[in-house]
């Protein structure tokens, strides 16, 4: 039985970022050709350096107001992608390249205030994290995945019942 959701950006967002060209915040979304592996919100998968274009924008992956509110950069791909499937699996690509994406959880409680945080060492397979962290800490309402050396949102994790 899996216990967790991978939810991505939704494609009907992106479509209209890609649209507008305005983020949440109103800032302009600036398109570039790709200098790093992302990944992409949307699909979750990496970039390939040098070719593929992308859409730079501040988003909140927050609902409320609060000191832990953290907006940020984040990429999507400049071109319509199919929303990440495998949501019971963390995505492979990502988790398989601990250099290039070094995970840290963060855990939320309902009141979007931070009560729990794990960075994935690289002898951990963050598929069997995911659920020890929900099971060991019932305050946990759900996770960001972030980029431990950037600190940039990948995507959010919920309890699968």
């Amino acid at each position: 039985m899996t216990k967790f959701k991978i939810i991505p950006l939704s494609a009907e967002y992106a479509a209209r970022i890609r649209e507008t060209r305005i983020d949440d915040f109103k800032n302009e979304v600036v398109e570039q050709i790709a200098t790093g592996l992302g990944p992409c919100r949307v699909s979750l998968k990496p970039f390939r350096r040098n070719e593929d274009r992308r859409l730079v924008l501040s988003h909140s992956p927050f609902t409320l107001k609060n000191p832990y509110n953290q907006p940020g950069p984040i990429f999507i791909s400049a071109i319509e992608v199919e929303e990440y499937s495998e949501v019971h699996k963390f995505p492979l690509e990502l988790k398989n390249n601990k250099q290039s994406f070094p995970i840290t959880l963060i855990g939320y409680n309902q009141e979007q205030w931070m009560v729990h945080t794990h960075m994935i060492k690289e002898t951990e397979d963050i598929d069997l994290v995911i659920p020890e962290i929900f099971e060991r800490f019932p305050e946990v309402e759900y996770l960001h995945a972030r980029n431990s050396k950037a600190c940039c949102y990948i995507c959010k994790i919920e309890r699968s019942i």
